[in-house]
């Protein structure tokens, strides 16, 4: 298994749109959780040492003791490597503590979403600082989507965490009779949570709450590709949370790989199709369950009989608002009418300057992209012939600063390579049909995505998506608002995902759902113990046939 998910890793950039932070092998491995956890006060200047190895050869007027000095060193790196056989010890850690029953108490649970939200009050200005340095998010959307999303998580399991441990009574049969029955959440036991780098805050703690909650021990893996995230969360979690129950792993490919070769009880992995698989591989090794949260092309279909200023903000506010269109349910493309389209890109041409100013790249209301290998990909999607000459506003580019405006482009090619990927990015196209049902097959035809947005008057129209289009979730009449509200699950299904969770889904996501049935002494009648007497065989055939008389004598023991 170790091989199969290194040699998947070495293959794939995981750089690439929608992936969790397991690494793009650009940056060295990094801090690991106590007992392994090593502090580093920079992390974009860090070195690893092999790079840097001293010997006699290269400076051959020095002496050796520059060689000594380099091996030693590179002996106690590799004590540091976080491998298979520190991961095992770390889950055999947590292992322990769970099975001492200290996670499964209502006070413990409780006590420990309360520290996150002690967390998240005081260290408001820690998170978004951290979020600006990895992805230039601007404060107020840093505050609006990462921020109070997780605090509203945390203040929703505080305040429903008592009832939703409550056993659910469920009612019996005649043939159990006398009888109770309840379902119990319990517990799963040790589960991972391998977050992304798109939402990095938000999408590492909103599952950790959800496995609290539950009752569980957790390591969570923040992404590397945010770097200033995933240390402060690691710092965070060590200060406020019991390290004896949750920890924190930082690192790339090697620590990812090194995690994954163990039994969890579950993994939620958030991030691309692809990397999924090689998580829901390593998991099939162990038979262990997994929520993957992954994504896809989410469309946004626009009739003409829509409130188009309304329609538009809302559409870029699930796009460029959005983290620069870096999010799993942002939207992809958009599908309208050939009539329709001209008046759509003027209003999205207007909305943007009102929006970003004339000069989107010099917003500050605006992320940049990610990482360069993020830009790199999406300067290629861009370039290619049959795409570059549909552009109708925007695709300039600043590699320096990793900025690529807001770029709409006009009924590119269905075989190109944008219109066959997540974009994962500012760049959007939009596709023309003659009328606008003849979305529902566009859509249908690709894999089905984590979202579908549709703006439309037409209560049959709206009826048709619904009935008609499978997707993760959908909405009508706005973009992203769904995944706010906590008595919707968040999921996707098929290539976008499988499982779900947020609010009440995250604890019974983390919960197995243990059927506990209660009975007395009482009532034992001789009808299900052998001999099958012909007597007792009447007395079977009444009870399938609904002879409820017969029934009643043979469960008292008496027959007729």
């Amino acid at each position: 298994m170790k091989g199969l998910c290194i040699d998947l890793f070495k293959n794939y950039s995981l750089g690439l749109a929608g992936t969790a932070g397991v690494g793009t092998g650009t940056r060295s491995s990094r801090a690991f959780t106590h007992p392994f956890q090593r502090r580093r006060s920079n992390y974009q200047n860090q070195k690893h040492f092999s790079s840097s190895k001293l010997t006699c050869s290269s400076y051959s007027t020095k002496p050796c003791s520059a060689t000594l000095s380099a091996v030693t060193a590179e002996v106690e790196e590799a004590k540091q490597t976080f491998n298979p056989e520190k991961a095992g010890l770390l889950v055999k850690e947590l292992r322990k503590s769970f099975n001492s029953g200290r996670t499964k108490s209502y006070e413990w649970r409780r006590s420990q979403l309360e520290n996150i939200a002690k967390m998240l009050e005081e260290k408001e200005k820690e998170i978004t600082e951290a979020l600006y340095k990895d992805l230039s998010k601007p404060e107020i959307e840093a505050f609006i989507s990462e921020i109070v999303q997780a605090r509203s998580s945390c203040n929703e399991a505080l305040k429903e965490l008592k009832h939703w441990m409550v056993p659910q009574k469920v009612s019996t049969s005649i043939t159990t009779y006398p009888s109770s029955a309840e379902i119990v959440s319990e517990p799963l036991g040790v589960v991972l949570v391998i977050s992304t780098w798109n939402f990095p805050f938000l999408l590492s703690l909103d599952p950790v709450i959800g496995a609290i909650s539950a009752g569980n021990a957790v390591v969570l893996k923040p992404s590397e590709i945010a770097p200033a995230t995933s240390s402060l969360l690691a710092n965070l979690v060590e200060e406020y949370l019991d390290n004896s129950a949750i920890k924190v792993v930082e690192g790339a490919v090697p620590e990812t790989t090194a995690l994954l070769e163990q039994k969890w009880d579950k993994i939620l992995y958030t991030g691309s199709a692809r990397v999924g698989r090689i998580v829901m591989a390593a998991a099939a090794k162990h038979l262990t369950p997994v929520i993957l949260e992954l994504g896809g092309k989410s469309p946004a279909v626009v009739d003409s009989d829509v409130n188009l200023e309304v329609a538009v903000r809302r559409i870029m506010a699930g796009k460029w608002a959005l983290n620069n269109g870096q999010a799993c349910i942002g939207v992809d493309y958009i599908i309208t009418t050939k009539d329709f389209a001209p008046k759509l890109i003027e209003a999205l041409k207007y909305g943007l300057e009102q929006f970003f100013g004339k000069d989107p790249m010099n917003s500050k209301d605006i992320s940049r992209i990610v990482s360069s290998t993020q830009f790199t990909r999406l300067a290629k999607l861009l370039d290619e012939d049959k795409v570059s000459n549909k552009i109708v506003l925007g695709g300039q580019m600043d590699e320096k600063q990793l900025k690529i405006a807001p770029t709409i482009l006009l009924d590119v090619p269905e075989d190109a390579q944008i219109m066959q990927e997540e974009i994962f990015g500012p760049l959007m196209p939009i596709v023309t049909v003659e009328k606008i049902e003849d979305s529902f097959s566009v859509i249908n035809s690709k894999p089905k995505p984590l979202a579908v947005y549709a703006f439309t008057n037409n209560e049959q129209l709206k009826k048709g998506f619904v009935d008609n289009v499978s997707s993760g979730g959908m909405l009508i009449n706005d973009t992203v608002l769904h995944v706010s509200i906590s008595g919707l699950p968040f999921g996707g299904v098929g290539e976008s995902g499988m499982g779900s969770y947020h609010g009440k889904f995250s604890f019974d996501g983390f919960s197995h759902k243990k059927a506990v049935l209660y009975r007395g002494f009482a009532g034992d009648s001789d009808l299900r113990y052998p001999p099958y007497t012909p007597e007792k065989q009447r007395l079977f055939r009444a009870v399938i046939n609904g002879d409820i008389f017969t029934i009643i004598l043979a469960l008292i023991g008496w027959s007729k």
